[in-house]
């Protein structure tokens, strides 16, 4: 019923200290997309002031995280949603202070990156909670690392809506949806975390 993803050992790490700088101090993060349910745990155990909401639009990643969650028993981790990011309408969710997304605007339609700009504007919008994302990107100016040209042609290949975004795309839709941009940060494994807050 767990499902393993080798890519959540080596990166969870890395991203918890960006989290660090970025989170809150205390209050409800919101995780879009949670796969596994690997980094859910991790960052439930390494921010025990927060409450860690997982989600995922897929039955197999949400019986994951159930599991994950029953075995570790975090009091401030959430029974993960149900929740599809192309729908923000049928989030459920009524509040939360950050909103996080691992590796998913590469590896979903153009839409399901609309959906989340869209369900954080309603949950964020007008405060300075941050809307962090995490994955490779193509950066204009910046030559892309060969192994993300080939990941990229590789999801191309599997579907034709996925792919590596652009930054100055996610940008733009970030800016019509009230927010701006406030951090990068270079991650191993040629990745970057965007921070997007409230402009």
């Amino acid at each position: 019923m767990k499902k393993h993803a080798p890519a959540a050992l080596r990166n969870r790490a890395p991203i918890a200290e960006v989290l660090e700088r970025e989170l809150p101090k205390s209050g409800c993060v919101l995780e879009i997309a949670s796969g596994s349910g690997e980094h859910a745990v991790y960052f439930a155990e390494s921010f025990p002031q927060l409450e860690w909401q997982p989600s995922d639009p897929d039955e197999e990643a949400l019986a994951s995280i159930r599991a994950y969650r029953e075995e570790q028993s975090l009091p401030n981790m959430r029974a993960p949603l149900r929740i599809d990011s192309s729908d923000p309408a049928s989030w459920g969710v009524q509040n939360a202070d950050a909103i996080v997304c691992i590796n998913m605007i590469h590896i979903s339609p153009w839409q399901a990156t609309e959906g989340l700009f869209t369900g954080a504007a309603q949950l964020l919008g007008g405060r300075n909670s941050p809307l962090v994302t995490y994955g490779p990107y193509l950066e204009q100016g910046v030559e892309t690392a060969p192994s993300n040209i080939a990941f990229d042609e590789s999801l191309r290949s599997r579907n034709g809506q996925w792919g590596l975004r652009k930054i100055e795309d996610v940008d733009r839709l970030a800016q019509a949806h009230g927010f701006a941009r406030s951090a990068r940060y270079e991650m191993p494994a040629n990745n970057l975390m965007l921070v997007y807050r409230a402009a």
